[in-house]
């Protein structure tokens, strides 16, 4: 948990909305994204194979497929940014397929630079797998959204809303937002090609080490909008460079796999390789080896810098998009390089966890006991809430349910009350309210997770009462939250808490008893 500390501001507080919304805007297309782009990879790899022409209409109707999400791409940024924002899906679809109708882009395939509209140049373009015009608008648009649903009358807001959005935003967005957003992305990716053009080797170390604790953060998806931009003008070196930081992440998996006597490590392990190495889905890996065993840390930044240099240095790019794995190697160019580059950040990863181990250093060794000891003492959790007890394994979530994030338990809460289960200080507070951080004053960091998938909601129905800082003891009243309204959205109200620093403790042990009380034992940590 020590990962997410920081000290709040209003600035950080509106970057985290910011990265939220793109996040949350990806997040729902990013499988057809990248499965769109291995059927693409797929049918390069059959015409170069000879297996298909591009005249046949296998190709043509197989390419469609590939190329149809990445074409109207504006379209389904719209409806997720949208919905993301609180606001009509659809009416964020239609400004995004307004860029795309036939008749404009029968005008830009013509040549026609722009049109007048009420005696204002409209300058066209072709806005297909565009990013940064439709995120714009659909900022603005939500907005207007919000003020429309309070001045509207609203028996009337279902048809004259969405008019008026489309009659103010449509203009708007071939008028201003088009080409600003377009300027935008045209100029960071022309910033990140000049830099690799430059020093194609420290793009690539920067790029490819830092690229684990980016997607850990969740701020890659902040890089991926600028992947989707240059491939909308040609090949995209971004993704290329960063491909070597899950292949170092596979590798360190592989290395724990072969490494660890732990039975669930082990199997934690294990299934985080299949998921790493074929559909390049790390985080099985990242928040249960590499977050876990901070020596891991260390391995992937040199693993993944040094193939991301090389994949720099070399020129290698990517074609179509992908997220980088064993299946989407066709997607990237030249191949030869590519496979180097990689190669040499999976072998890196795995032999310097296998080599040199991924146990962390031990602070001190006890010998009455015979374990380490690493900084924390041994105590009893109290329960936060009261309700009914539920085992991790029966979560809907496999980042819990496989313990990945840490040991612990699930409630079933009988009330929407969350007390501190510790004497401590606060040491994360989400900006949705949805859960908390609590370091204990004897070293357990204990996250409070109220809900699964509950920050799609950004803080409705949850009203908290401390702040990241703060200090509190043991029943201290810490979060409120609606459960009857938490549940009408379509949300599960299971609390989990789960101890994040689970590994510097010999065993985190959960209480037996079917229901619990506030202030009830409900977590044994020992060392």
């Amino acid at each position: 948990m020590s990962n997410l500390k920081r000290n709040p501001s209003e600035k950080e507080s509106k970057l985290s909305k910011v990265l939220n919304v793109i996040s949350g805007s990806f997040a729902p297309i990013i499988g057809v994204l990248a499965g769109a782009g291995l059927l693409k990879a797929l049918l390069s790899v059959m015409n170069m194979l000879g297996w298909v022409s591009p005249e046949s209409g296998v190709y043509v109707v197989l390419s469609a497929a590939g190329d149809a999400v990445f074409h109207f791409l504006p379209v389904f940024l719209g409806i997720s940014i949208a919905l993301k924002l609180g606001a009509n899906g659809y009416v964020g679809g239609v400004i995004g397929a307004s860029l795309l109708t036939p008749e404009i882009m029968h005008l830009v395939e013509g040549g026609v630079k722009t049109i007048d509209f009420l005696g204002l140049p409209v300058l066209l373009a072709d806005y297909s797998s565009t990013v940064f015009p439709i995120f714009i608008a659909m900022f603005v648009y939500a907005g207007l959204d919000k003020l429309l649903k309070r001045v509207i009358y609203k028996d009337i807001q279902m048809f004259i809303n969405p008019m008026i959005s489309l009659f103010i935003l449509v203009p708007l967005t071939m008028l201003v937002f088009g080409p600003i957003g377009t300027l935008l992305g045209e100029g960071l990716g022309s910033l990140i090609n000049f830099l690799s053009n430059q020093s194609g080797l420290l793009a690539g170390a920067v790029l490819g080490g830092t690229w684990t604790f980016l997607t850990i953060l969740g701020l890659h998806w902040t890089v991926i909008p600028l992947a989707i931009a240059n491939l909308a003008g040609g090949p995209d070196p971004i993704i290329a460079m960063a491909a070597a930081a899950p292949f170092a992440q596979v590798g360190i998996g592989i290395a724990v796999l072969l490494k660890t006597k732990d039975k669930d490590l082990k199997a934690l392990a294990a299934s985080g390789i299949v998921p790493g190495a074929l559909a390049g889905t790390t985080e099985a890996i990242n928040y249960g080896i590499i977050l876990r065993y901070r020596r891991t840390m260390v391995y992937v930044v040199i693993a993944a810098a040094i193939g991301g240099a090389i994949n720099g240095s070399l020129g290698v790019v990517m074609n179509d998009f992908v997220l980088p794995s064993v299946l989407s190697i066709p997607a990237f160019s030249p191949i030869g390089q590519y496979l180097i580059g990689i190669g040499v950040a999976f072998a890196l990863g795995f032999l310097l966890t296998y080599l040199l181990g991924y146990e962390g250093i031990p602070a001190k060794i006890n010998d009455n006991y015979n374990h380490i000891i690493v900084g924390v003492k041994p105590e009893t959790i109290s329960s936060p809430l009261r309700g009914k007890v539920v085992p991790l394994t029966a979560i809907n979530d496999p980042l819990f349910s496989t313990e990945t994030v840490g040991k612990g338990i699930a409630i079933d809460p009988e009330v929407g009350k969350v007390f501190s289960p510790v004497n401590g200080v606060i040491t994360t507070q989400f900006p949705t309210r949805h859960a908390v951080g609590v370091t204990s004053d004897d070293g357990a960091e204990i996250l409070v997770f109220i809900g699964l998938d509950t920050i799609k909601l950004n803080g409705k129905f949850y009203k908290s009462h401390v702040k990241q800082g703060d200090k509190v003891k043991k029943g201290d009243l810490l979060i409120e939250f609606e459960m009857d309204q938490i549940k009408a959205a379509g949300y599960e109200t299971n609390t989990l808490v789960i101890i994040t620093n689970t590994a510097e403790y010999l065993d985190v042990k959960a209480t037996n008893n079917q229901t619990v009380g506030y202030k009830d034992d409900l977590l044994k940590l020992t060392v």
